[in-house]
């Protein structure tokens, strides 16, 4: 059955991070199926920062959040809405659920819960909150103390089960009796994680949530609290986490950094989420396809249910199919932030071609950033390089290519790859010699390295004098 089967209003889906920290490479994921999947079905992506953790949430983190999202183009259809702003609302809901009876104050000191969890655990009981202040029928609750400030439980069901249709895992069950009455409001008066995305969901009108399988556990509290409200269950999907290379949960250990690296560190964002639709979710044996292919391809069914391990290898090898594949025009606007901070100047030079020509062998655009130094800046060469390539007879071939280079500027065919390249054979045949052992300590000469695309058309790049005064100093 379609997941969006029965649906007579119009699809929502929301990404809701908590500004704690950077928006990591699985927050991304989760952002782009949750974009993916609105799109698809030309429904609303909501953006939610759950900040309700004040002491951990921060300023910064909730614009590297937003600034992640934007470099990925995952924009929002409504919000950001903040939790923290809506503060009023949940303490206006909570008010009703304790008027009705869905909820209770619950006195129990912090002493309290602690004896009563070491003792479930010594006699190999699951710890849970016991229902010591619950207002069960025929009941008789202890006078409250005075000195004691109550958190606010959700009088959660005692008999029956949650079951819920998972987009991603099929059916999940989990009894009732497995969960105990949560806590929805803090002694401060502060409301609770699990409570407050339920009254958001509800608010927001969700009908799809698509998360990480870490949120499964939450699920039936969410169910259970939502039921109260008599609001309309979304659809939930589960997805497995990311793991590393070495099959454990993806972390900072793995290279897990804020997607904001991945844009310092020169992946293109097309690239990232080319990559990241395939963690976890295919479409047959396709690898590269467009944004629009994705999102008219997307959908739950495919969701893997095992967890994806992320391939740096692979990531870099999709990204060199983006920088191979872009107009250079466009490649080099996505490259000058890279050669400004690298105070890599290309006045003079034919920024368009070196890129072209260089682009092939970059799998990033910091790469590609240093080729591009490599041919506008004077070469840096060790020690090591001038033992090895500009030995006497090299540096006799070099003076031979010096002076047929020079003459190519005069000549009627003038600087251009054809007549470079006739110059050099002339004086691979004059000197008797094979190709490395020009090419090698030219390239060592002019570009600092003795590995680069063909000779003649590195040396294209160059302006004449540039060529003059680098071959001459190879000494």
């Amino acid at each position: 059955m379609s997941v969006a089967a029965n649906r007579a209003v119009p699809i929502r889906t929301r990404f809701a991070p908590s500004p704690t920290g950077f928006l990591h490479i699985g927050g991304a994921r989760t952002a782009l199926f949750s974009w993916a999947f609105a799109r698809h079905h030309q429904g609303t992506f909501i953006l939610r920062i759950e900040d309700t953790d004040l002491e951990r949430s921060t300023p910064e983190a909730t614009q590297a959040i937003l600034d992640g999202l934007k470099w990925l183009d995952l924009a929002h259809d409504e919000g950001p809405f903040y939790q923290t702003q809506r503060m009023d609302r949940y303490k206006e809901v909570i008010g009703q659920m304790l008027a009705d009876g869905r909820a209770y104050f619950c006195y129990a000191s912090k002493e309290e819960l602690e004896t009563m969890r070491n003792e479930q655990e010594a006699a190999g009981l699951k710890p849970r909150y016991d229902g010591r202040w619950r207002p069960d029928a025929e009941k008789v609750l202890p006078q409250a103390p005075a000195d004691v400030k109550p958190v606010v439980r959700f009088k959660n069901p005692i008999a029956g089960v949650v079951t819920w249709e998972d987009l991603v895992k099929g059916e999940i069950t989990i009894a009732n009796a497995e969960l105990d009455d949560l806590i929805i409001a803090r002694a401060d008066g502060t409301p609770t994680y699990n409570f407050c995305v339920v009254v958001d969901d509800l608010d927001m009108q969700i009908t799809h949530i698509i998360r990480g399988d870490d949120h499964v556990n939450n699920t039936p509290r969410q169910i259970n609290i939502l039921r109260a409200l008599n609001g309309a269950e979304p659809r939930y999907g589960h997805v497995p986490l990311l793991h590393g290379p070495d099959g454990q949960k993806l972390s900072k250990r793995h290279g897990a950094v804020s997607v904001i690296q991945y844009d310092a560190d020169g992946y293109l964002p097309e690239a990232i989420c080319n990559y990241l639709s395939r963690l976890g979710w295919s479409h047959g044996d396709d690898e590269i396809f467009s944004r629009p292919q994705f999102v008219e391809w997307f959908d739950a069914e495919h969701i893997s249910k095992g967890p994806a391990r992320f391939d740096f290898e692979k990531l870099r090898w999709v990204n060199h199919h983006y920088i191979q594949a872009m107009d250079n025009a466009t490649l080099l606007e996505r490259l000058q932030p890279f050669l400004l901070k690298a105070n890599v100047l290309t006045y003079g030079y034919d920024a368009l071609a070196i890129v072209g020509l260089l682009k092939d062998r970059c799998s990033t655009l910091l790469e590609l950033c240093d080729w591009v130094q490599r041919v506008v800046s004077n070469p840096q060469v060790t020690s090591e390089q001038v033992a090895e390539h500009f030995t006497v007879a090299n540096q006799s071939h070099l003076s031979a290519l010096l002076a047929a280079l020079t003459s190519v500027v005069t000549s009627a065919a003038g600087w251009q790859r054809e007549a470079i390249a006739a110059a050099i054979k002339t004086v691979l045949a004059e000197q008797g010699i094979k190709m490395p052992h020009l090419a090698m300590p030219a390239r060592v000469a002019l570009f600092g390295t003795a590995q680069t695309p063909s000779l003649d058309a590195m040396l294209s790049l160059l302006p004449i004098e540039q060529v003059q005064q680098r071959l001459a100093h190879a000494k």
